[in-house]
Parts: C-alpha cells; structure tokens; sequence
C-alpha cells in the first residue's frame, strides 16, 4: 500500500521532472564555475637521471610524459624519441618520495608501444608512414591500460592520435579526434610539432582531456613578447562511448624573456594538463628563450568556464570566450641551479597527512647541455 509520504515524494520528483525539462541547469550543459580557494604547493625536492643512461638495451632520454599507477606504486614515464635512438617505449619506475626528500628514481621495465599489427614502431628510415611522435601518457585503473598521445608529423601527412594500450605496449584502439586536428598543407590546420601534446584523465576517468601546445593555424599566431598569441584548444572526449563532448580556449601568456642573442630561437606553449578535481584543471606553461633558459609556470582553470569552442571552425577573439586562468606557481620562486625543459606533470603517492604529491619531468631532448629532471611538491588544498 502506498503510504502518504511516498506519494508526496513521487509527486515531487514529477514536478522536479517536468522543470528539469524547462531549466537549462538540467541540461548537459556544465554548472557554472564556483568561487574555491586555490591549492598552495609546498616545494619537496629535485632529483636527476643521469644523461643518456642505458637501460635494457635503450637510452633513457625524452622523457615527456609522466603518470602514476598508485595500486602498484609505480610510474609510467613516456619517450618521445620517434624511433631514433631506440624503439617507441615508456618506461615503468618507482620515484622514493617523503614529506622531505626526492629520492632518485629507480627504473624497473622498459616496454615498447606496438602498432595496431602488433610490431615495434619504426623511424623515418625504416617506416616513415607510421612515425609516432609520443608526448603524454595517463595510466586508466578501471581498465588496467594506458593511454597516450602522438603529435603526428605536419611535413610527412601523418596525423596525431589518441590510443589505448595494454601494459604490454599491445595496441587496444585509437579513439576518434576532431576532423579539424588533421594535418593539413600549408599554414592550415595543426602547426608541426605543436599538437596532442598534454593529456588528462577526469576526476571520475569518465572523460578524457587532451590539449594542444599551441595554435592551430586557423585559431591565431604564436605567442609572441607583446602577447599569448591565439586560442589553444583542450578538448574533452567522453573515453567510454569514445566521442568529443567540450572543448575550451586557453590562451598561454607572452613570451617572458627576449633572447641572447635578440635573434635567437624563444616560444611559449602547454606541454601538459592534469585534472585537479571534477572540474578544475592544472594547466603547466612551459616557455623557453635561448640564452635565458626555461621558465614554467602552473595555472588553475575551471573547465566550465569560457566558450565551448568545438564547433567553431577558427577562432577569434570575437567568437569566443577563453577559460580565466589562475596562476598556482611561478618556477623562478625555486630559485634552482636550473630549471629545464619540463614536459610531464602526475600526481603522485600522498604523505603520511593525506595530501597528495605533484611531480614534474623534463624532457632534455637527449641534448647533453639538458638533463631529466624531476621536481616534487606536497599539494595542499584548502
């Protein structure tokens, strides 16, 4: 028998229902962004590999994407030599981490990533129509596998992917991306080598965030001394029905120092993105100017924020709405030795009060004037 009180509250969920259908609140459309405190980062320690070190039969180097397993208490570090040196691989390593000391990390496994045929990656000798280009890798604990992204390469007509793999490197798919993300001839479509350069699962690893490093041709220029330059692009992909669902506008900050010489090489883009929360994401700067050296910096966005941007086939600061961004930390406040070319950022084991670690990786180009070099921080959110 239906008591009174369960029939007020099917009445009730009804009315809910029949609002819900009116109200664009209840729509797929996000929530708006809430005022929160930002996190402080506490800085922990610095440790190095040694350059170009040997390990199973490969040279250790490039080291350009970084995430955690915490179930096994590993991480899993990509390479983004393109078959050069050795083979596509990541590695598996454990980082020694404590509330006051980086420990040096100790490499446990190499493996290499393999083609959807189920063989190693080839170069531009040997297999120049399937060059990849490795930059983010993100380890997905409800399927036990990896994901991991490849920026492609303009002057070959190769296109940046997003595949998932087994931790054996075995080919599991790749997932469909945008048409507008497809190499094109001229100075249309992804510029070379500034594509899928940063990836991040979501807080309920329902979704998966992947970001450009920079412009597309269509979105505006580069970032310059004066200014950010145009539009770059992070994109959601819901990873279960394996289809784009967002996507936002970041825009980078200017150059931050001119080069020695005046004419010598400077930029600035995003080499990676971490999700902080369900919708607040850490977005790590990356600007190099030669004769200067590198400088980085971490902002705070919230992804329900700005324009969705993913059916606007070119950019303009007329036409969208970028995501505001946060500054979290400035890496001149480290005040080190050198600060170098850091490309992967993961969360890592939490301290014994419960807050979580945030380490970085720097990818030294296998160039002998570089190193690797990881950085840890005690997150603490308020």
């Amino acid at each position: 028998m239906q008591t009174s009180h369960h029939r007020l509250s099917t009445f009730l969920l009804s009315v809910a229902g029949i609002a819900c259908s009116f109200l664009t609140a209840c729509s797929s459309t996000p929530p708006q962004p809430q005022n929160q405190k930002l996190p402080t980062l506490r800085f922990i320690g610095e440790a190095t590999l040694p350059h170009r070190m040997e390990f199973q039969g490969t040279t250790v180097g490039g080291l350009s994407g970084i995430d955690f397993d915490a179930q096994r208490g590993v991480f899993y570090m990509i390479s983004d030599d393109r078959s050069d040196i050795s083979a596509a691989r990541f590695y598996t390593a454990t980082i020694p981490i404590s509330s006051s000391e980086l420990g040096t990390p100790e490499l446990l496994s190499v493996t290499l990533m393999k083609k959807p045929d189920g063989t190693p990656f080839g170069n531009r000798k040997n297999d120049i129509a399937n060059v990849p280009d490795p930059e983010a890798i993100r380890y997905r604990a409800e399927t036990d596998t990896l994901l991991w992204t490849s920026e492609g390469d303009k002057k070959l007509n190769i296109n940046p992917f997003l595949r998932e793999m087994k931790l054996d490197g075995s080919f599991i798919r790749e997932l469909p991306t945008l048409t507008l993300f497809n190499m094109q001839s001229g100075d249309k479509g992804p510029r070379d080598n500034i594509v899928f350069e940063a990836l991040s699962l979501s807080a309920d690893a329902r979704s998966v965030w992947v970001a450009m490093e920079g412009a597309l041709f269509d979105d505006g220029a580069l970032p310059g001394y004066e200014n950010g330059g145009g539009s770059i692009r992070v994109t959601q992909y819901d990873i279960i029905n394996a289809k784009p669902i967002r996507q936002v506008a970041y825009v980078a900050d200017a150059i931050p120092a001119r080069p020695i010489p005046a004419s010598g090489a400077a930029d600035n883009g995003v080499p990676e993105v971490l999700t902080l929360d369900q919708h607040r994401m850490l977005v790590l700067e990356r600007s190099y100017a030669q004769g200067v050296g590198n400088s980085l910096r971490v902002y705070v966005i919230d992804t329900r924020d700005g324009t969705d941007t993913m059916n606007i086939n070119a950019l303009t600061p007329s036409n969208h709405t970028p995501v505001k961004k946060q500054l979290l930390i400035n890496f001149d406040s480290l005040n080190l030795k050198k600060l170098d070319n850091t490309e992967g950022m993961s969360f890592g084991p939490r301290l014994p009060n419960g807050n979580r670690t945030l380490i970085f990786v720097s990818d030294d180009n296998f160039n002998r004037n570089q190193i690797t070099q990881f950085l840890a921080f005690e997150l603490i959110e308020r």
